[in-house]
Formats: structure tokens, C-alpha cells, sequence
């Protein structure tokens, strides 16, 4: 499996991951994993093969996507030689729309720190210090102790959320059989989730490789390359009608430049790296 792992892990899909030296130290569904890159692929210990190959969407063919969106837009094109192996992942359908809730308006090092709260006070010990993530009943079973995960005006809809779940109003393996635009709408009806949250989601839990997210970087990008501004749909549609098919990777390889130019600037500067 063709596979990088520091721009896969490191670029704000998932939240859950943090490097110690040269080992990525994370959870893959209920399994306290350990990756490292090394030159022959990937050492790994906690969870299974099959469980990797599923997370990180070993059925892709980069070099099929990766010639496909070069063949459309010359600056990704660069942008794909300059990063080989990174891919978009498969994430737990509940655990990634209850993150992607919880992550509005908050950057990458406030949205990490909620998770771990949230799966430290409300999940369940899965060693190595991690814990999973917890399922609606956790979370409603743990109201009383929700407020010290310092969660603002999203602990309401986390709960909410956890609530219409358990009640069996929202089924998140049931969306894994809709099509793209099905599951965005049907995820825009949940309080808390509004056009980016339901295209993070798309993408990374339900593997809809046409959604195109568009936030902070992705709309500074699409501004300064491509001379385009507007509204959060005028962006999206612009990115799903130039990339096609697989957009999500495209927006990944922008969003993944845009974090090592301004780490660049900043250390250039004397600030620090972004987290």
C-alpha cells in the first residue's frame, strides 16, 4: 500500500494522531495503534493489516487519482509530485460526524484537545494511555460529567446529536448506502451540521471522493490560485467542477500546501510552527 504517512496524519483529517519521533501514535476505531514510515512501508502494532488497509483506503489508486487531477488543474498537478502517498481516510461513520460537530469554529489544536477530553472523560480504556471513542450511549450515560470537557455551545449538540443516534432517528451505517448528494442532504438536516461539517463528513466517513470542504485555507487558497471568491457554495461547487471525481483529493494536496507555506513563513519569522 502506497502510503505517506506524515501528510495522511498530519493534515487535519482525523484528530486523533500525534507524532513521538518517528512513530504516528493514534486509535483506529477501538484499536491503540503505532505507525511508523519506514523505507520498505509501514511497521505497525495494535491493530490489524486489514484494519489499516481499510483506514487508509488501500482500494485507492493514487497514481489513477493523482494522473486524473493533475490532468485538470496544472498548479495540483505540482502540488501531487511534491507529495506522493498521501491519502484520504476512512474514518468511523458516528466518530467522525461527532468530531467534525465539535470541531466548528475552532482551530486544529482546540479541536484536538476537545476530542481527547471528550474520549478521556466519556470513552473507554483501550491502553497504551488512549481511550476510544465514545458511542451515543457513553455520551449520554456521561452527561453529568460533559461539562469538564470544556466543549462551549457544541456540548448541546454533541448530546443532541448522540441523542437522535441512539433514538435511532439518525443511522450513520445507514448513510454508507446513499450517494453523494443524498448523504450531504440527509446530514444537513442534523442541528450542528451545516455545508462544511456534512462535506468533511462525506468525505472522510462515507468515502465520497467528489465532496470538496472548503474552509479558512482552502478558501484563501482557491482566492490566490484561481482568483475565485464567494460563499461557501459557490467555492465548493467551483472545486467539484474542476477536480471531478476526485476532488477530496485535491482539496487535501491544497490544504496540506497551505499548512507548509505558512509553517514556512512562520519559522521564517521567528513564530511558531502551526500545530
Amino acid at each position: 500500500m502506497d502510503v505517506a504517512l506524515d501528510p495522511t496524519l498530519g493534515c487535519g483529517q482525523a484528530h486523533r494522531w500525534r507524532k513521538n519521533g518517528d512513530v504516528w501514535e493514534g486509535v483506529i476505531g477501538n484499536d491503540a495503534a503505532d505507525i511508523r514510515q519506514t523505507e520498505d512501508g509501514l511497521e505497525f502494532s495494535g491493530t490489524s493489516e486489514s484494519a489499516l488497509k481499510h483506514y487508509f483506503r488501500a482500494e485507492d489508486d493514487l497514481k489513477v487519482i493523482y494522473s486524473d487531477i493533475s490532468s485538470r488543474d496544472n498548479h495540483v498537478s505540482s502540488l501531487a509530485v511534491m507529495c506522493p502517498g498521501m491519502r484520504i481516510l476512512r474514518q468511523p461513520a458516528w466518530e467522525c460526524t461527532a468530531t467534525y460537530i465539535l470541531a466548528t469554529n475552532a482551530n486544529v489544536k482546540r479541536i484536538g484537545c476537545m476530542i481527547d477530553s471528550v474520549c478521556r472523560e466519556l470513552g473507554r480504556d483501550i491502553g497504551k494511555g488512549r481511550a476510544s471513542f465514545p458511542s451515543p450511549a457513553d455520551i449520554l450515560e456521561g452527561i453529568d460529567r460533559i461539562d469538564s470537557c470544556r466543549l462551549g455551545y457544541r456540548k448541546d449538540r454533541l448530546i443532541m446529536l448522540a441523542q437522535i443516534v441512539e433514538d435511532g432517528i439518525l443511522d450513520p451505517e445507514a448513510l454508507k448506502e446513499m450517494d453523494y448528494p443524498e448523504c450531504r442532504r440527509t446530514l444537513l438536516g442534523v442541528t450542528g451540521i451545516g455545508p462544511k461539517v456534512a462535506d468533511c463528513v462525506c468525505l472522510f466517513a462515507y468515502g465520497h471522493l467528489e465532496a470538496f470542504p472548503v474552509d479558512a485555507r482552502i478558501s484563501r487558497s482557491l482566492e490566490k490560485v484561481y482568483g475565485v471568491r464567494g460563499g461557501y457554495d459557490r467555492l465548493a461547487a467551483f472545486g467539484r467542477e474542476r477536480f471531478g471525481s476526485y476532488a477530496g483529493y485535491a482539496q487535501e494536496l491544497l490544504y496540506h500546501s497551505d499548512i507548509i507555506m505558512r509553517s514556512r513563513s512562520q519559522a521564517h519569522s521567528g513564530g511558531e510552527h502551526p500545530i
